[in-house]
C-alpha cells in the first residue's frame, strides 16, 4: 500500500517564500548572543527556530571569523539549508556546503546509468551516437571534493558529524575560512571585508575569474543583507550592510574587459566571445563541429549551423537539463563529435561558472526531440540525477547563475518567464513513440523550480488564488520543503517538486499509467509551476485531464495546487463530433511543404499513441498556434541540394501540457476555449 502524501497547512499563498532584508543596518552583523559550541538537539530533534542562528554567532567566535561573512558563505551555498544530512549533486553537505566525495564510487555509478539521447539530433530518422563516442563523463578526484574531510580535521570532529549535524558543519566551515584567511597571511579581522581571499579560497574554484564570481556574490549579500525562513524551520537573519567594501586584490573584476557588454548581435561562426549577462563568470569553449567519417559529408556532429532567428526559426524555449558527470568532463564530452551530443551552455556547481558550447543562433542537439532543439536554448547544469547517488539538492551558486543566464536569454529572444516556456529535459515529449519509454527525466524531482522561478523574477504563486472551479486551470504549487515530502524510492523524507497523480481521490489508490515511486518514473507525476485543466473537484481532491485520464492529487485549500483566475487562459477541446483526436510529439510540416525544395525527403507526421479524448480540455502553451516547420541540415558544409533549409509548413500546431511533458495538437483538430473562472465566465467559452 502506497503511503498517502504528507501535507502541513500553508496559511498565505502567493507569497515569495524567501525575503530579503533590504534595510540598512548601522551594527552591521553583531546579530545574536552566542551559545556553546555543538550545544544542540540531536539531529531530527525539534529545535527552536534561532538555534542556527545562534550556531553561527557560537562558531563566529569561536574561530574568529565575523558572523556575517559566516552566514554569507552558507547562504551562498546552500541558502541555509541542512538537507537533513543528505548530499548535492556534486557531494556537497550541510548548511555549509563541504563537500565529500569519492570519485571512483560516482564514476561507476554513472558509468551504470543513463546515456546520451540515443538520437543526438532528435528527429527519430538520423544516427544513432557514431563509433568512438566517449564513455560517459567522469568525475576528476582532487582538494576541491574533500573540504568536509578537511574542515574534520581542523575540528576534531568525525566527518560524519558535519554532514548530519549542522552546529559542526558551521564549525568546519569558519575553521576553514579561518585557515585560509591565515594562509593569505591576513589577521583574523573583525571586519568583514578583509576576508575577501578567504571568501574567494572556500568556492574552491579554478580559476581567478570564477573565485571573484563567488566572493563577490557573498559580499554582496552582506550589503544587502537576506532572511529566511529555511525547509528545517529555522529562521536565520544577515543584516544588511551597505557601506561594506570588500580589500580585493588586483586586477579587479571591474576593470577586466567585458566582452563589449556580450553584444546582443549573432557572434560570428568562429567568434569565442561568450553571449551571456554583463557580470556573470562566462567563458567559450566549443562543442566540436566535426565529420566523424572523413569519406561521409553526413557524418557530423554536435551541432547543426543556422542562424536563429533571422532565419524564421523562433526561439521559444529554455531547457534545463543535467550533466550526469563532471563539469570539465562533460565539456570533453560535447567536444567529440562522435557523442552527437551538445548544449548551448554548462554551469558549474561549486561557484556558477558558466561555459558556453554552442553560439545561440545555432541549433545545439540536447533534448533528444528536433522540434525542441530547433526553437531551444540548451543548459546544461553539474550534477547527477542518479538514484544510486541519492542527491537531494543543487548548489545555490548553480540557481543564481543559470537564473541570470536564462533571464538574459528569455529578454533578448522575448522568450515568456513561465513553465511552459522553461521546461526541464524531463517535459520534453518523445518525437516518436519508439522514443518516449527513453526520453530523460533530469533535472529531477528535488530541482527547486519554485526558488529557480523566484530568481527569474517570475513568482509561479504570484498569479494564483481564490477558489478552484471544474473547467478553470490549477497550477501544480506545492511548497518546496518539508510540507511537500512525497515518498521517493531508495531516499529519505525530503522536499520535492511535484504531487503524485491518483486514480481516485483516496490516498490508497493506484498511482495513474500503473505508476512507482522511482524519482526516474515520470508517468505519475505533475511537477511544480505546471498547468492543467480541473476535471473534478472532491473534498481535499482536486482532479485533472492529464494523459487522456482524470487524474487525482490531493490539494487541501489549495496548498499544493493554486487556482490561476486570470482572464483569458487558451484551453484545447476535441472539435465537436470527433471520439478523440491524435497527439504528436513534434510539429513537423505536411509532406506537400518539401515540394519546393528538391533533395530534401518529406519527415514522417505520425501521431503518438496517446489522444485527447472527447470532454477533456488542456491548456494551450500559446494562445496562438505554431507553425509546422523542420530544419533540414544534411551536411556539414552546406553541399547537398537545399541544404541548412527551413521547411515552414501550412499545418499549425497547438503545444500543450499533455502529461508530465509537452506534446503538440494540430489545430485543424482542436476547438478553442478559454478556461472558466471565478467571477467572471462560468462555462468553457469558445474562441474559434
Amino acid at each position: 500500500m502506497i503511503s498517502p502524501i504528507r501535507h502541513a497547512h500553508r496559511a498565505t499563498r502567493g507569497l515569495p517564500r524567501l525575503t530579503t532584508a533590504v534595510a540598512a543596518s548601522a551594527t552591521g552583523l553583531a546579530l545574536v548572543t552566542g551559545m556553546t559550541a555543538g550545544a544542540v538537539p540531536a539531529f531530527g530533534a525539534t529545535p527552536a527556530e534561532d538555534t542556527l542562528q545562534r550556531q553561527f554567532d557560537s562558531a563566529a567566535a569561536e574561530f574568529h571569523v565575523p558572523v556575517g561573512v559566516l552566514l554569507a558563505v552558507s547562504y551562498q551555498q546552500t541558502r541555509w539549508d541542512s538537507h537533513q544530512g543528505a548530499p548535492s549533486t556534486t557531494g556537497n553537505y550541510n548548511v555549509m556546503g563541504l563537500t565529500e566525495v569519492d570519485a571512483a564510487a560516482v564514476n561507476a555509478a554513472l558509468a551504470k546509468g543513463p546515456g546520451p539521447e540515443t538520437d543526438g539530433r532528435g528527429d527519430g530518422a538520423e544516427p544513432k551516437p557514431a563509433k568512438g563516442a566517449t564513455a560517459r563523463p567522469k568525475v576528476q578526484d582532487g582538494p576541491a571534493l574533500h573540504t568536509l574531510d578537511a574542515a574534520a580535521k581542523l575540528i576534531h570532529r568525525p566527518a560524519e558529524d558535519l554532514k548530519r549535524d549542522a552546529a559542526q558543519s558551521v564549525r568546519g566551515g569558519a575553521a576553514l575560512l579561518a585557515k585560509y584567511q591565515k594562509e593569505a597571511g591576513k589577521p583574523a579581522s573583525a571586519d568583514p571585508g578583509a576576508w575577501y581571499q578567504a571568501v574567494a579560497r572556500f568556492s574552491q574554484a579554478g580559476d581567478a575569474a570564477s573565485v571573484d564570481a563567488f566572493a563577490d556574490r557573498v559580499f554582496g549579500t552582506i550589503r544587502t543583507g537576506v532572511s529566511r525562513h529555511t525547509a528545517d524551520g529555522q529562521s536565520v537573519v544577515l543584516a544588511a550592510t551597505p557601506s561594506l567594501k570588500a580589500d580585493r586584490p588586483a586586477p579587479l573584476k571591474a576593470d577586466r574587459p567585458a566582452a563589449a557588454m556580450r553584444a546582443a548581435a549573432a557572434p560570428a561562426a568562429d567568434d569565442t566571445t561568450p553571449e551571456c549577462p554583463s557580470g556573470l563568470d562566462c567563458d567559450f569553449k566549443p562543442a566540436a563541429y566535426a565529420l566523424t567519417n572523413p569519406s561521409d559529408l553526413t557524418s557530423f556532429g554536435n551541432y547543426s549551423k543556422a542562424n536563429r532567428p533571422d532565419d524564421g526559426d523562433k526561439i521559444q524555449y529554455i531547457v534545463i537539463h543535467d550533466t550526469e558527470g563532471g563539469f570539465d568532463a562533460s565539456i570533453g564530452l560535447f567536444q567529440n563529435p562522435a557523442n552527437q551530443d551538445s548544449a548551448h551552455y554548462i554551469v558549474r556547481s561549486s561557484d556558477g561558472h558558466v561555459t558556453q558550447l554552442v553560439h545561440t543562433k545555432d541549433i545545439a542537439w540536447h533534448a533528444g526531440n528536433k522540434s525542441l532543439n530547433m526553437h531551444s536554448i540548451g543548459i546544461e547544469h553539474e550534477g547527477y540525477a542518479l538514484p544510486t547517488d541519492r542527491p537531494t539538492w543543487y548548489s545555490e551558486q548553480l540557481y543564481q547563475s543559470s537564473a541570470a543566464l536564462t533571464r538574459y536569454l528569455a529578454a533578448r529572444y522575448d522568450i515568456p518567464l513561465d513553465r511552459e516556456h522553461i521546461i526541464g529535459h524531463d517535459d520534453v515529449p518523445g518525437p516518436i513513440q519508439s522514443y518516449v519509454a527513453g526520453m530523460h527525466w533530469d533535472p529531477g524531482t528535488f530541482w527547486d523550480w519554485s526558488h529557480y522561478m523566484d530568481l527569474l523574477g517570475a513568482p509561479v504563486c504570484a498569479n494564483l488564488g481564490g477558489p478552484l472551479t471544474v473547467g478553470g486551470v490549477v497550477t501544480v504549487s506545492p511548497a518546496f520543503d518539508a510540507t511537500n515530502q512525497p515518498p521517493v524510492t531508495g531516499t529519505a523524507d525530503r522536499p520535492e517538486n511535484f504531487v503524485y497523480l491518483r486514480t481516485q481521490p483516496d490516498p490508497n489508490a493506484p498511482l495513474i499509467n500503473a505508476g512507482t515511486t522511482q524519482a526516474s518514473d515520470w508517468h505519475d507525476k505533475a511537477v511544480y509551476g505546471t498547468s492543467y485543466v480541473v476535471a473534478d473537484l472532491q473534498g481535499d481532491w482536486t482532479a485533472i485531464w492529464y494523459d487522456g485520464q482524470k487524474a487525482w492529487f490531493y490539494n487541501p485549500s489549495g496548498q499544493t495546487g493554486g487556482a490561476d483566475n486570470r482572464p483569458g487562459r487558451t484551453v484545447l477541446t476535441a472539435k465537436p463530433g470527433l471520439a478523440s483526436i491524435p497527439v504528436y510529439g513534434r510539429n513537423y510540416p505536411e509532406a506537400a511543404a518539401y515540394t519546393p525544395y528538391p533533395g530534401i525527403a518529406p519527415q514522417s507526421v505520425v501521431p503518438l499513441t496517446a489522444t485527447v479524448p472527447a470532454g477533456q480540455s488542456y491548456v494551450a502553451g500559446s494562445d496562438a498556434p505554431v507553425q509546422s516547420d523542420f530544419f533540414y541540415s544534411h551536411t556539414i558544409d552546406n553541399s547537398a541540394p537545399n541544404d541548412w533549409t527551413l521547411v515552414v509548413g501550412n499545418d499549425t500546431y497547438y503545444p500543450i501540457r499533455y502529461n508530465h511533458r509537452i506534446a503538440y495538437l494540430k489545430a485543424s483538430d482542436v476547438q478553442v476555449g478559454t478556461a472558466v473562472t471565478v467571477g467572471g465566465n462560468t462555462g468553457q467559452s469558445t474562441k474559434s
